[in-house]
């Protein structure tokens, strides 16, 4: 027995992987500040998309906000208890993705993945530019520069993310708290105010352009449903909560359903108590913010915070789409490559597609968040459907206890978030919607294309069954291209001896007296290996070498084919930004091989010390 040390069981001490291991998930708070922010932060955009629709039928129509606001939360009600079940149905993740691959098929789910790129990359275009106009807010001097600030919050977050810092929920709860307890101190402090303690934006005058009727405010209630975004997010993130999950996650999602219900229920008291119109360089929300703090430091906190909350739910998106197309890429729905992480881990392809489609978008739209709405919310309520839908399938088909009231909440949120999208698609349309209605069908054709090609490949490689036995060869030969004797050589020739049964050396030379010169230098080395010098008057190296390997595949065909490999030194250097002072024929000649003969292409490095 050995005193003074205490038994400990031996085990190996692997490092776990972001995500790993019970203490390295989330717990329901820390859900909320990581899987929230997309959702919590529509209120900076989503009140004042309903004030911009009412606002063409006078100061008098901005009644009908509270009253929208209290339809869009009943939706909301709805969407939360629905998304619940969803958790319970797919603890694995309950993606409008996973939900109609499973329960509706193969068409619904090109449906799902095609509305939800359009979800995420419409995510964070209009993230970013509701962030720049909360910045301008409370800065009016860079009011001229929002485009350009969204370009520069787009590349940090393509940087930060390319580079692979993961996201720590406690390090959000921090701007998540100050954010919240923000817009409640707005809603609180603005209804014991009288009248706002302060006025921010110049006055713009209000058109009357038509009356308030049954269009207008269901084109007001289409735009207002954009607060609804994010819902879903918990359900696609099961997995990352600490057991109980399915609990966890269902009362994280009730959490945030509250939330976002009293705040926006809250902002919409205050807008129509002091019929808050669209002014000049301002948002309807810094309004609201002046009227309730002044425009003292208060102001500006929670116009930052307003800003940090936008960029960091626009962040969501880089964590949803790179997986989202990876189990597109394992369905054989997009290319393989997207399923390719980085050491970190990174689905990079993923995160680079997701920055230039934002980009594009912004560009298109110059930074514009009401021009951006409009496409925003179609894939998101395309997505609440089908996920909705497919739940109605499930209970159907298992039918367990009680699944007669489950399916009745979940086909009554299929059928609303079903009449929401299309309100949004018919009042929307002309004003951008056309644009998801063409884009999302050609994604859908995209991933069906592609699906096709992978089908066809894999029955031509004959995946899945039993190959014939190998070709017997006898022998194989390898070609060598080499330029002069020298240690580079004698790296190629000794792996080409190394690898056939057969080794050829060829040297293209123009001048007649280096090909001496190379000959009477080969002699005198003597590696055991025939060289064949080919003349070349025009001085070009890669013809005649892809000309002497065609030959030799053309005579070993008539002779009973041995396998014929062309192996290509080249130099590495040690240092990257050496490479371009490295001719690359290496590189050049083992791609034009590639693509005009069927030969064994090998690459032999030749590491240098400098």
């Amino acid at each position: 027995m050995v005193y003074g040390l205490a038994r400990r069981q031996l085990r190996p001490k692997v490092p776990l992987r972001p995500g790993e291991g019970d203490k390295q998930r989330l717990t329901s708070l820390e859900g909320l500040s990581a899987l929230s922010l997309d959702a919590l932060s529509s209120v900076a955009y989503g009140p004042e998309a309903i004030v911009v629709v009412l606002v063409v039928a006078g100061t008098g129509a901005l009644t009908a906000t509270l009253p929208i606001t209290l339809a869009i939360t009943f939706l909301l009600a709805v969407l939360v208890i629905s998304y619940g079940q969803v958790i319970a149905v797919h603890p694995d993740g309950g993606g409008a993705y996973a939900v109609a691959r499973k329960d509706l098929g193969p068409r619904f789910s090109l449906l799902a993945a095609a509305s939800l790129v359009v979800d995420y990359v419409l995510t964070v275009a209009v993230s970013l530019a509701a962030g720049a106009d909360a910045l301008a807010s409370a800065f009016p001097a860079v009011a001229g520069e929002k485009l350009l600030i969204c370009l520069l919050g787009l590349a940090l977050l393509t940087v930060v993310n390319l580079w692979g810092v993961a996201e720590s929920a406690r390090v959000l709860m921090l701007p998540t708290l100050v954010f919240v307890v923000a817009i409640f101190g707005v809603i609180v402090v603005g209804l014991f105010r009288s009248h706002p303690a302060a006025v921010v934006g110049t006055y713009q005058p209000v058109h009357v352009e038509q009356a308030l009727g049954v269009l207008l405010i269901l084109k007001a209630f289409s735009s207002g449903c954009s607060a609804l975004t994010g819902v879903e997010a918990i359900a696609n993130a099961v997995p990352s909560f600490r057991t109980p999950r399915i609990r966890r996650a269902q009362v994280t999602e009730l959490m945030l359903g509250a939330l976002l219900g009293v705040m926006l229920i809250g902002l919409a008291v205050l807008i129509r108590r002091d019929h808050v119109v669209p002014r000049g360089d301002v948002t309807v929300l810094a309004q609201l913010t002046a009227g309730a703090y002044g425009d003292g430091w208060a102001y500006y906190v929670t116009n930052l915070s307003v800003t940090l909350v936008l960029l960091l739910a626009a962040n969501t998106s880089f964590g949803g789409l790179p997986v989202l197309m990876s189990l597109l890429a394992r369905d054989h729905r997009l290319p393989h490559l997207f399923g390719l992480r980085a050491e970190r881990p990174v689905y990079r392809y993923g995160v680079v597609v997701l920055a230039l489609l934002a980009a594009l978008l912004l560009l298109a739209s110059d930074a514009d968040t009401f021009r951006l709405i409009p496409l925003f919310a179609i894939g998101v309520f395309t997505g609440f459907t089908l996920s909705q839908t497919g739940l109605v399938r499930h209970w159907a088909g298992e039918r367990p206890a009680g699944w007669r009231r489950r399916a009745v909440i979940n086909g009554t949120g299929a059928v609303l978030t079903s009449v929401a999208g299309v309100i949004l698609l018919t009042t929307k349309f002309l004003e951008g919607a056309w644009v998801v209605v063409i884009a999302v069908p050609l994604l859908m054709l995209l991933f069906a294309r592609i699906q096709r090609y992978y089908t066809d490949v894999g029955a031509e490689l004959q995946l899945g069954r039993v190959p014939d036995p190998p070709d017997r060869r006898a022998g194989s030969l390898v070609i060598v291209p080499v330029g002069e004797v020298s240690r580079l050589t004698r790296l190629a020739v000794g792996a080409a001896l190394a690898l056939g049964d057969e080794v050829v050396a060829v040297a293209v030379h123009g001048d007649p007296r280096k090909s001496q010169a190379l000959r009477q230098a080969w002699d005198a080395w003597n590696p055991g290996v025939r060289l064949d010098i080919v003349d070349s008057p025009h001085h070009s190296l890669v013809q005649p070498i892809v000309d002497y390997v065609q030959r030799a595949v053309d005579e070993n065909a008539t002779e009973g084919g041995r396998q014929i490999a062309v192996l290509i030194p080249e130099v590495e250097p040690r240092h990257r930004r050496y490479e371009i002072l490295q001719n690359q024929r290496g590189l050049l000649l083992a791609t034009v091989l590639r693509a005009r003969t069927d030969v064994v292409v090998c690459l032999v490095p030749f590491r240098l010390k400098v």
